[in-house]
């Protein structure tokens, strides 16, 4: 999984696109944000319907898919 970003006041701020099985999907709507020690998480919904649940580890820059839910 890949993750293009906002970057404005910091760095990778937001996601804006998900790379998932070789395909670039647009994020439509970002639906939560919160924070823990060390790491943004960010429910996103995306341009296919599909939902995530995504979290940004600060001290590694790295992204991770917590979850996902399918409207099929």
């Amino acid at each position: 999984m890949r993750v293009e970003c906002y970057s404005g006041f910091k760095g990778d701020e937001r996601p804006l696109r998900l790379q998932i099985a070789g395909q670039m999907i647009d994020i439509a709507e970002i639906e939560d944000r919160w924070y823990s020690p060390g790491a943004t998480f960010f429910r996103v919904l995306l341009a296919n319907g599909d939902r995530y649940v995504l979290r940004r580890e600060d001290a590694q820059d790295s992204w991770a898919l917590e979850a996902f839910r399918s409207p099929r």
